[in-house]
């Protein structure tokens, strides 16, 4: 069944590696491995058996379960004319060795730089060429029997490399596509035959071709054809069966192990069944442990997210009692500012009035200055004008009361003058009478000194 599996896993490997025929495609990764190949081993080549067949370098191939096998080298009948065989080849990358698979096509493309030898020297292809149709040998890479195969040639100036680097990477070969093999990547690739196939599932099929077994020292290196002779790398037949016999006395002594293995894995799973049981009803503990630990954890993640909740509450309160603290402070600062201001603009605005009103006191002021100096003026020149008034009316009464006085004084003088002109006439009269009558009457008689005059007047 293992041989089965082994054989499916092959298949559909090589299955992926290998398109249908004719795909004009590149060839790309087709398998990964975590370890590298072993080194290309050292071995000779046999006779090329039959004209028309080229050489196929033997390389390590993977298998998923066992690891590296060698395919042998073997020569091959090409699928047509005027193709040429590129070799599979392994390169290191993203950290795992990836298997690139061979192809057939007009030229041979990149293979990794690796020295597979026999033509095939890591840059290039020295084995052969193809000419009107019939292949053509170059002997001095490849063995070939002149008298089986007439169709030869010596090319003794290719490079020679003696590296055995089995891989494309650090620790193996470095090389990178030049520009006529990135051109070949674009060519028209024909997939590996089904003899190339069946030749690999043959490898896979025997034990002492493992890496495993023979620690990088198959027991066949190379093959006349597929299902032919093999050869071991001496290029001597190789006793293939002796081979499998010792890689299976190699696996009996492995199955051995792997029986007395599987016994104390018996041993150690009845213990670990025993240790499950009682790790089963430790979990089952555990988990009730856990269950009623989830429930505290739940009650108290609860709680801290109440707590949380209650805290970011409080922090948004917090935040909104800041906000509204700095919204009325900035309001205050605002109404102070601005009953600041407004209480400048008023003050501005009463000390401007008060400034006016300052000039319009100090202008009344000075109005009432001018005023009273005019009234005083005024009543100056009133005063002047009164007195001089006083002093006409005063001048005129005065002169009045003169002409009065004059007037009067002419009056009584006019009065006294008429009086003393009555008088003086009434004392003409009288006298006038007087005498009229001392003319008339007769002479007095004379009284002796004290009578009265004789005009009856007192002296």
């Amino acid at each position: 069944m293992k041989k089965i599996l082994k054989s499916i896993m092959i298949v559909t490997g090589l299955a992926i590696a290998t398109s249908a025929a004719n795909a004009q495609v590149s060839v790309g990764l087709s398998i990964s491995a975590g370890i590298a190949p072993p080194a290309i081993p050292v071995y000779e080549q046999p006779v090329c058996p039959s004209d028309g067949y080229v050489w196929q370098p033997g390389y390590w191939a993977y298998d998923p379960t066992d690891g590296y096998y060698w395919v042998p080298g073997v020569w091959v009948a090409p699928p047509t004319v005027d193709v040429y065989w590129t070799p599979c080849w392994w390169g290191f990358s993203a950290g795992a060795y990836g298997f690139h698979a061979g192809y057939w096509g007009p030229n041979v493309g990149f293979y990794g730089g690796i020295n597979y030898g026999f033509g095939y020297n890591g840059d290039g292809f020295y084995g052969g060429r193809w000419d009107h149709g019939h292949f053509a040998y170059n002997s001095a890479a490849w063995h070939v029997n002149r008298t089986i195969v007439h169709n030869t040639y010596v090319n003794n100036t290719y490079v020679h490399n003696s590296n055995h680097y089995s891989f494309n990477g650090p620790g193996g070969a470095h090389a990178t596509p030049n520009r006529e093999q990135m051109m070949a990547e674009h060519d028209r690739h024909i997939s590996a035959t089904s003899a190339q196939m069946s030749h690999q599932s043959f490898a896979s099929h025997n034990r002492a071709q493992f890496a495993s077994a023979n620690h990088g020292r198959p027991a066949v290196t190379a093959m006349n054809r597929p299902n032919g002779r093999a050869f071991s790398s001496t290029g001597h037949a190789a006793n293939l069966a002796a081979a499998n016999r010792a890689a299976a006395r190699v696996n009996t002594a492995a199955a051995h192990n792997d029986r007395t293995a599987a016994r104390n894995n018996r041993t150690n799973a009845t213990n670990d069944r025993a240790a499950a049981r009682n790790s089963a009803a430790t979990a089952r503990n555990n988990r009730a442990a856990a269950n009623h630990d989830r429930a505290n954890a739940t009650a108290a993640r609860s709680t801290a997210r109440n707590s949380a909740a209650a805290a970011r509450n409080d922090r948004t309160a917090a935040r909104n009692s800041a906000a509204t603290a700095r919204t009325e402070r900035a309001a205050a600062s605002a109404n102070h500012n601005t009953a600041a201001r407004t209480a400048a603009r008023s003050n501005a605005a009463q000390a401007r009035n008060d400034r006016a009103a300052a000039r319009n006191n100090a202008a009344a002021a000075n109005t009432a200055r001018a005023n009273a100096n005019a009234n005083r003026q005024a009543a100056q020149h009133q005063a002047a004008v009164s007195r001089q008034a006083t002093q006409q009316r005063t001048a005129e009464s005065r002169q009045a009361n003169q002409q009065r006085a004059a007037a009067s004084q002419q009056h009584a003088n006019a009065q006294h003058t008429a009086q003393r002109a009555n008088t003086q006439h009434n004392n003409t009269q009288r006298i006038s009478m007087q005498q009229h009558q001392a003319s008339r009457a007769p002479a007095p008689r004379p009284t002796g000194g004290g009578g009265r005059p004789a005009d009856g007047h007192r002296r």
